[in-house]
């Protein structure tokens, strides 16, 4: 129905700075590596980076809010298949500066142009209003009109969108020296998905972020690999105008013709950072679960929960080889 290969999800944790997938699109190679076998349900942050993107047909691309109600149970969804796109509506924060704005209508252009993504464009009725802050190593966010948000993506969903990017407006850059240097917390991922999580919770709609900063001049210096792709362009809306253009349509949970929960062979998930819901409750429905010594600033093991994985691995590359011995792929 979706495809030959069987189904994996891969979870990691945005803003926890995980070692690899915790930076910039840094886990995407790896993620297309297990796409040559499975198809791979990845979160946006495992494999967006800035300009570039790692998404590929045999990836469904869904944000944590879904990504979680899928493992529960709640949702089922319906992979892309090669050819097909969305249509993906983009809400700009009204408080952008127009030349930063001229920058992503730009880009959207050339999205559409080479690679025919279309898109329809709405603007908040009023600021949204971001705020960040870091604490214990992770990163959170707050909006402050979060409703102008709602009301614009009700707004492109009556235009027929099916999907939904949002570029909202962070008045500081939030550099990260630890961040930039392949060590530390994406210091706006905590926000990024709270932003996110606001429009997939309300309408069962695939949605991302990307965020306008005042500055968009790009990097001059040599980076750390793990964080170059943001440094080479002046805006982060390539990437989920890609991801959100293949990702799934979601479904009810007891749609026959989609893909559930029950379909998912493993859920991968970073050594100590298995505490989400979506472990837990997956662990309660006999999906297997399978942990990487991807280390985080969390610790929370599969031990302290009293969860046993069917398996602890060192490293991806370990865990695929396994798999692919597992399944004869």
């Amino acid at each position: 129905m979706f495809s030959d290969k069987k189904i994996i999800a891969v979870s990691i944790p945005t803003g926890v700075g995980a070692d690899i997938g915790g930076y910039a699109g840094d886990f995407g190679h790896i993620a297309r590596e297990f796409s040559k076998y499975f198809h791979v349900i990845v979160n946006p942050n495992a494999v967006n980076g800035g300009i570039l993107s790692a998404i590929n047909y045999d990836m469904s691309y869904l944000e944590g809010y879904l990504f979680d109600e899928l493992l529960k149970g709640n949702i089922s969804i319906i992979p892309k298949k090669p050819y097909q796109t969305n249509k993906t509506g983009v809400i700009f924060d009204c408080e952008i500066p127009q030349n930063i704005l001229n920058v992503h209508i730009n880009t959207l252009n050339a999205l559409k142009m080479v690679q025919g993504i279309s898109s329809i464009v709405e603007y908040t009725s009023e600021p949204v209003g971001v705020e960040i802050r870091v604490e214990n190593n992770i990163s959170y966010g707050n909006l402050n009109n979060p409703s102008v948000l709602l009301q614009s993506a009700q707004n492109l969903i009556d235009k027929g969108a099916e999907a939904i990017a949002v570029v909202c407006y962070f008045k500081e850059d939030f550099e990260d020296i630890n961040y930039s240097n392949g060590a530390g917390i994406d210091p706006i991922g905590g926000a990024e998905a709270i932003i996110s999580h606001l429009i997939t919770s309300k309408f069962k709609i695939p949605s991302a972020h990307a965020p306008a900063f005042l500055d968009v001049d790009i990097s001059e210096k040599l980076e750390n690999p793990k964080v170059s792709s943001e440094m080479i362009s002046s805006t982060y809306l390539p990437c989920i105008m890609q991801g959100l253009s293949l990702a799934p349509k979601i479904v009810e949970s007891n749609d026959k013709n989609a893909l559930s929960y029950k379909d998912i062979d493993y859920l991968i998930v970073p050594y100590d950072a298995t505490g989400s819901s979506a472990v837990l409750q997956s662990y309660k429905n006999n999906v297997k679960i399978i942990a990487v010594k991807n280390k985080t600033a969390l610790n929370v093991t599969c031990k302290k929960l009293n969860i046993e994985p069917c398996y602890i691995f060192e490293n991806y590359f370990e865990c695929l080889e396994k798999l692919l011995t597992l399944n004869e792929v």
